[in-house]
């Protein structure tokens, strides 16, 4: 995620085969909190993208992270609601879910029972700092959209309107 490596003087990648590699920031959008990374290394592990289109709430997840600096942690949970926008955000439609994100869990994927990533592990919503039964990942579509742009163009570029939406009175 970019708030994860906002203000990063080195990055470094966990792999799931537990190899830790440097990581080069190639660009990120704040936008979507979506960062692009670089790592040379041999024999990357690599994950199936899924359909975003087919997802169903009700459907079972799991979520993969370091909540709390406790590495290679899942837990799982269903979806909760699907293209859910947050207050102060027009950009992302999230992926809304029970499984328990923490602190740490930024930037991990969300799985679906296929082993497809669906998603990224993005925030939590919480009055405490804790998960608590809310939390949100970035539709992988959108994401590989942004890391596209960015790969190519080195920015995002998106199309903005100047309206606004409000209830009438």
């Amino acid at each position: 995620n970019a708030h994860v490596v906002d203000k990063a003087d080195d990055i470094t990648v966990h792999l799931a085969d537990r190899r830790e590699v440097k990581a080069e920031l190639i660009g990120k959008d704040e936008k979507t909190d979506v960062a692009v990374l670089r790592v040379k290394a041999k024999d990357l592990p690599t994950v199936k993208i899924a359909d975003v289109t087919k997802l169903k709430v009700g459907q079972w997840v799991m979520a993969v992270g370091s909540p709390f600096g406790l590495d290679y942690t899942a837990t799982q949970g269903i979806i909760s609601s699907l293209g859910r926008n947050l207050p102060n955000d027009n950009y992302t439609p999230f992926i809304q879910t029970d499984a328990a994100v923490n602190p740490g869990n930024s930037g991990g994927p969300l799985f679906n029972t296929d082993g497809e990533v669906i998603g990224i592990n993005s925030q939590i919503y919480t009055s405490t700092g804790s998960y608590a039964g809310v939390s949100f990942a970035i539709p992988i579509d959108l994401a590989m959209d942004v890391v596209e742009q960015i790969t190519e163009n080195g920015k995002v570029t998106r199309g903005w309107l100047g309206v606004q939406i409000q209830e009438v009175t």
